[in-house]
């Protein structure tokens, strides 16, 4: 075997799982986020994020 045999994907044998599950975790984190601060900001209660940062 020669040390310069390269292999060739083509469209079709190409998974991008990694890439999926980077957008899984991207859209996770989003969701997360958003829970965290609607039930802090827009429920209603006396401590909210942005009162005790101003």
């Amino acid at each position: 075997m020669s040390s310069e045999t390269r292999r060739e994907i083509g469209h079709d044998e190409f998974d991008p799982v990694g890439t999926l599950a980077l957008i899984g975790l991207y859209f996770a984190l989003l969701v997360v986020l958003w829970t965290v601060t609607y039930f802090f900001e827009f429920l209603g209660g006396d401590l909210t994020v942005v009162g005790v940062l101003l």
